[in-house]
């Protein structure tokens, strides 16, 4: 698997079609897309045979200020079975969690085929590997830039987590700059590399003079 590297500030490259979505698996960076969108695009692909990798799930956004989502999710955490808790609803902290949570609620999971389909998907906060090394994916129709009305409030689903009881977030973010350093330190690599063989190239191309018009022509420039 291609290792791709790109800044942080821009997104994933390339788009992905999710008319015409089947791949072997298909790994989608979450950052910056719309938790609902995101799921409902994801619950149909896996319906129909593929399977999907979430990573970075606590980049995700929840349209609504933090606070009213929070109340909402306490309102949630009330809702448990009276005689006995353990028997459910059981409630997740983690934004992987929550993501998959959100994307089975949209998938008949308890008949055959829903239960297959959910067998089809992954989700991870962060990037774990082998996925850092992969080639992640964005869904232009989930993304919050073009899908929620500018100025309207939205949060992160990390910090969503976090104040209702998720305890790694210091985890995953230091993990996630390792792996940011570790990016970084590649694509230098690789950037050296590409300019020492551009540079050897040229020098190869300046000693064999005239031959290099004659070789160029038959495919070995």
């Amino acid at each position: 698997a291609a290792r791709t590297q790109r800044e942080e500030s821009e997104w994933p490259a390339p788009r992905l079609d999710c008319a015409a979505m089947f791949e072997k698996v298909v790994i989608v960076d979450c950052r910056g897309h719309l938790m609902g969108r995101l799921a409902s695009i994801i619950a149909k692909e896996l319906l129909s045979g593929q399977r999907v990798v979430c990573v970075r799930a606590e980049e995700l956004n929840v349209s609504g200020s933090l606070y009213r989502n929070k109340l909402k999710y306490l309102e949630y955490l009330r809702k448990k079975t009276n005689t006995n808790p353990s028997h459910g609803p059981f409630h997740f902290r983690a934004p992987s969690r929550m993501l998959h949570k959100a994307i089975r609620g949209m998938i008949p999971h308890k008949t055959p085929r829903g239960a297959a389909a959910m067998e089809r998907l992954k989700c991870f906060d962060g990037i774990p590997a082998p996925y850092d090394k992969m080639k992640r994916m964005v869904i232009p129709a989930a993304i919050r830039i073009t899908r929620l009305r500018q100025g309207r409030n939205f949060c992160v689903l990390g910090t969503l987590a976090q104040e209702v009881g998720w305890k790694h977030q210091g985890a995953v973010k230091m993990l996630e700059e390792k792996r940011k350093a570790r990016d970084k330190a590649y694509a230098e690599e690789q950037r050296k590399q590409r300019a020492a063989a551009s540079k050897a190239k040229a020098a190869a191309t300046g000693k064999i003079g005239d031959a290099a018009a004659t070789l160029a022509a038959h495919g070995f420039a």
